[in-house]
């Protein structure tokens, strides 16, 4: 498709720009005088699946971006009508900023610097090879994709008010909101310790949101659901070939993180190799992808959490030692839900907003005599499960007042004598039913630690082996690793 006159381009062609299966547009407008060059770039960047529009003139070219608003613009430097910093700088008086591959002749660089200098992305020297040209333009469609996710991440963090998520008035949480005041532009590593549910992600998150960083990406792992294999992979990446399956190099979550943070969640349940390369990114602030030998560099912020005393897992020979005191530069103990019970009422306020029985319901309302029962309650399960009953509750009452009998303070499944007597007088042998009542508490307490192995284990009162045998034996392998899709409250 060519533009050659002031005439609009097809309705098609400026409303349904082509997209691969990952989303991003993929429109280029190509601008040069030479007729085979333009019909050289139609034709490698069209098989490419790249939707392609020719001009031959600078006029040509201001009135085609307004029309077909390119993703990419590739433009000749010396335009029969006009050049292409000329071009350039009309397109920047009139406020269109469009990504721009520069073509130039050998001997003009001085040139081609000058349009970088007013906004090109990239220029490429003539004669060139196409498979310099398809490296160019797939970067520069691979830059646009990053840069839309750290705008769609920027935007949220700004509509999140943060602040908001670290509910409470007590002594204790008074003493976290100072810490985290006085620690979060600085760059100090910082160690999060605390139960299962008490709200360590949520420390992070406001870390991350009043830190230097905050620019940057938040890049969260929860080590309980990685398999021991996969850890190195997912936090360092690897490279093509490295083992079974590795069919493309990729990038781990501390790359993900460059400029921005990193939180690792459960940092206990690190394997004692895993920590040793760790510790080199905390000393050097560089890694190995799996498989490789080039140091990749990063700059961020590493955020750890742990529901486990890291020192007693010294003293074990469970975790190093030194990796321990560089985690551990400021440490931060988010207190259970039990030991600052004053702050329950603002809990169940802000939760009852949260959780309306409709979208356009006012709030449920609670009682006296229910509010009561919560604040009497010790909450094993800590804030999790007091917004998870909370959310429970606002269903039961349709959206009413709540009162005592919606409360499900134990949510834990019945396995009664009766229920036993029945299964047996059915013709079920007993080691069917204890098989059955054993899946059904390894099921429930992996649903109450929110996938929590090490958390679990503890529940049940076994040992990590014996419970990730039992999984095996239940076909229930999958729960070691769901994830907490809210996070830690």
């Amino acid at each position: 498709m060519s533009i050659k006159s002031p005439a609009p381009a097809p309705e098609s062609a400026a409303t349904t720009p082509t997209r691969d299966s990952k989303g991003p547009a993929r429109r280029i407008l190509v601008a040069d005088d030479d007729a085979s060059i333009r019909a050289l770039l139609q034709e490698v960047l069209g098989d490419a699946g790249y939707e392609v529009i020719e001009v031959k003139s600078g006029k040509e070219v201001l009135q085609a971006v307004p029309q077909v608003e390119p993703n990419l613009l590739i433009l000749d430097l010396r335009l029969p009508d006009m050049d292409g910093i000329e071009i350039l700088r009309r397109l920047a008086g009139q406020d269109r900023k469009v990504t721009t591959l520069m073509l130039t002749a050998y001997g003009t660089a001085s040139s081609a610097i000058e349009a970088t200098k007013l906004g090109a992305h990239d220029y490429l020297t003539k004669p060139f090879e196409i498979d310099d040209v398809l490296l160019r333009v797939g970067k520069i469609f691979e830059h646009q994709s990053l840069a839309s996710e750290v705008r769609k991440l920027r935007d949220s963090l700004e509509k999140r008010d943060l602040n908001e998520r670290m509910i409470g008035s007590s002594q204790k949480m008074q003493d976290i909101y100072k810490t985290i005041g006085m620690i979060a532009q600085s760059d100090a590593n910082v160690l999060v310790m605390g139960e299962t549910g008490a709200g360590k992600e949520v420390v992070a998150d406001t870390i991350h949101a009043h830190s230097n960083y905050w620019q940057g990406p938040l890049v969260k792992v929860n080590l309980t659901a990685l398999p021991e294999t996969l850890v190195e992979s997912e936090l360092f990446g690897h490279e093509k070939g490295s083992f079974t399956g590795a069919i493309a190099q990729r990038k781990g979550r501390f790359e993900m993180a460059h400029k921005g943070t990193i939180f690792l969640d459960e940092i206990g349940d690190m394997t004692l190799s895993t920590q040793r390369k760790l510790l080199r990114v905390l000393q050097d602030k560089a890694f190995e992808r799996v498989g490789g030998s080039t140091a990749v560099k990063v700059d961020t912020r590493i955020i750890a959490a742990t529901n486990r005393n890291l020192k007693e897992e010294v003293d074990a020979g469970r975790f190093r030692e030194d990796l321990y005191y560089r985690l551990n530069v400021v440490t931060i103990f988010v207190p259970p839900l039990r030991e600052r019970k004053d702050d329950i009422p603002l809990l169940v306020e802000h939760f009852l907003t949260k959780f309306r029985y409709t979208q356009t319901s006012s709030p449920a309302r609670i009682s006296e005599e229910a509010m009561q029962t919560l604040v009497g309650y010790d909450w094993p399960g800590n804030v999790r499960q007091l917004e998870h009953t909370v959310e429970r509750a606002v269903i039961m009452a349709r959206g009413g007042v709540i009162t005592s009998p919606h409360l499900s303070l134990d949510d834990t499944e019945e396995l009664s004598f009766i229920d036993v007597n029945q299964k047996l007088l059915r013709g079920e042998s007993l080691p069917d039913v204890l098989a059955d009542v054993e899946r059904k508490m390894v099921s429930r307490a992996l649903d109450r630690t929110s996938g929590n192995r090490h958390a679990a284990a503890k529940m049940l009162g076994i040992d990590i082996a014996s419970l990730e045998r039992r999984l095996a034996e239940h076909g229930i392998v999958g729960k070691q690793g769901v994830e907490d899709v809210d996070g830690e409250r």
